[in-house]
């Protein structure tokens, strides 16, 4: 409620609202380009994502690389993928989750 029964500033409203969709922009952004890791196999395999969950990188040791077990170093890929979306899910969690509460509160908005 607004103090003294009078309706809110529509235009304070919407210049909130315009700087909080920037701000989440801007941590959309930052998380493109932020890399996470995971891994799997007590680091045999590494996968890097952004926090967005674009896969960068997959690092493979030799040592896990068995020519007559290929499904276990694919569960291996597997995992480790896994592992690297979750904290990247993480992050976005930590980046976007105020912000995205922030603008939740906000009629007509998509959120």
């Amino acid at each position: 409620m607004i103090p003294g029964g009078g309706q809110p500033d529509m235009q304070q409203l919407f210049q909130q609202a315009q700087k909080m969709q920037q701000d989440l922009a801007r941590a959309q952004e930052e998380l493109a380009r932020t890399e996470v890791e995971g891994q799997a196999g007590g680091g045999l395999v590494k996968a890097t994502v952004t926090g967005s969950g674009e896969l960068r990188g997959l690092v493979i040791d030799p040592k896990a690389v068995d020519p007559e077990d290929t499904e276990t170093l694919a569960d291996l890929v597997v995992a480790a993928v896994q592992a690297a979306n979750e904290n990247a899910q993480q992050l976005q969690q930590q980046k976007l989750g105020p912000l995205a509460q922030g603008l939740g509160g906000m009629p007509g908005l998509p959120f």
